[in-house]
């Protein structure tokens, strides 16, 4: 069998496969750097980590919907509705207190991230031979490197991380049941560990990218949830694990390969230079949206003296700002949907 590329060998693992594994590099041997880097220079790792790839990423999507004429004609009514009731959504949560709207966008963003990783697991297992007990394996650990430390989040010690605000998940301290979920956490990485290994001596065949990522998915988890307790490890590690594959995907197989029906923006971005303008793109419209934000709502690293007239305007503004975000999270359930059986 060969190995199930999305692109190629080199470009699949250099933007898809190795992000986690060089931002743990960086973590493991910089330690003091990252302390530096976190006190001296904390705007820029928030420009950089939070706007350019945590925000950017959600754009991403646009190329894979609405950008794609047939794919928009397809699923217009979904494209067009779900903003819209996003914002009615989220409208109502803020009206019930901006706790209950960002606590409840944090647990959608959790299973968003979740989710992201089992796709790309899926995805780099298309070509494998499977069964039910291959696929129930598969899918057990990727939810067990995931879920594991966030259960860990729920369960422990205060952590010094947020996703979106401070005390935003239902927390339960309880050691000994903690204790018992790290050795079936522990017991289902070795029995996949130990599957992996007599398939490959049974077979001769060895899934490069699939494992890759749920090695990836297990150590970014582990390590910047459970093992540190730090929020720029943390931040490091969850925005560059889930960011850079994300748009890495979008531009290999919307840009790249791009369908027969493509619009001229499309194919003209696919030209010379397409990358160019796309990570461009990303980076404007995150940068527009952060500065709104800034300007709007939290006046931290941007503001201006006549921001406190939008105070009164909250209830309508932050439901309308988070739109692109919470229809990123939702849509991405649909558009990546294959039939059952090239799953």
């Amino acid at each position: 069998m060969k190995q199930p590329w999305i692109d190629k060998a080199k470009t699949d693992s250099i933007f898809i496969l190795m992000p986690p594994f060089v931002v743990l590099a960086i973590v493991f041997f910089c330690q003091g750097w990252l302390i530096h880097l976190e006190k001296e220079y904390s705007f820029y790792t928030w420009l950089f980590f939070v706007v350019f790839i945590d925000v950017a990423h959600v754009y991403a999507t646009l190329f894979k919907t609405y950008l794609v004429p047939q794919t928009f004609k397809e699923k217009k009514r979904l494209l067009i509705g779900l903003p819209i009731v996003c914002f009615f959504i989220g409208l109502i949560l803020f009206m019930l207190g901006s706790r209950v709207f960002w606590i409840t966008l944090a647990y959608i963003a959790v299973f968003h991230f979740i989710r992201q990783q089992y796709g790309f697991m899926r995805l780099y297992s298309r070509l494998e031979t499977k069964t039910r007990l291959s696929v129930f394996f598969d899918n057990l650990t990727i939810y067990a490197a995931t879920v594991y430390p966030m259960l860990y989040w729920f369960m422990s010690a205060q952590r010094k991380y947020t996703w979106f605000m401070e005390n935003e998940f239902f927390t339960y301290r309880n050691d000994e049941l903690l204790a018992v979920f790290g050795y079936v956490y522990v017991l289902i990485l070795v029995i996949y560990t130990v599957r992996v290994i007599y398939t490959f001596a049974k077979s001769g065949y060895f899934n490069i990218p699939k494992n890759a990522i749920i090695i990836g998915t297990a150590a970014s988890w582990y390590f910047g949830i459970v093992y540190y307790n730090n929020d720029l490890v943390f931040t490091m590690l969850n925005i560059v694990s889930h960011g850079v594959p994300y748009m890495a995907l979008i531009y290999l197989k919307e840009i790249r390969q791009p369908k027969q029906d493509a619009s001229s923006f499309m194919q003209y971005i696919n030209s010379y230079k397409g990358i160019i303008i796309y990570v461009g793109l990303l980076l404007l419209l995150a940068f527009s949206e952060e500065y709104l934000w800034e300007i709007t709502v939290w006046q931290e690293q941007f503001s201006f003296s006549g921001a406190a007239v939008f105070q009164n305007w909250h209830f309508l503004l932050v439901p309308l700002l988070v739109v692109p975000q919470f229809t990123h999270y939702i849509l991405d359930g649909f558009i990546w949907k294959t039939p059952k059986k090239a799953a």
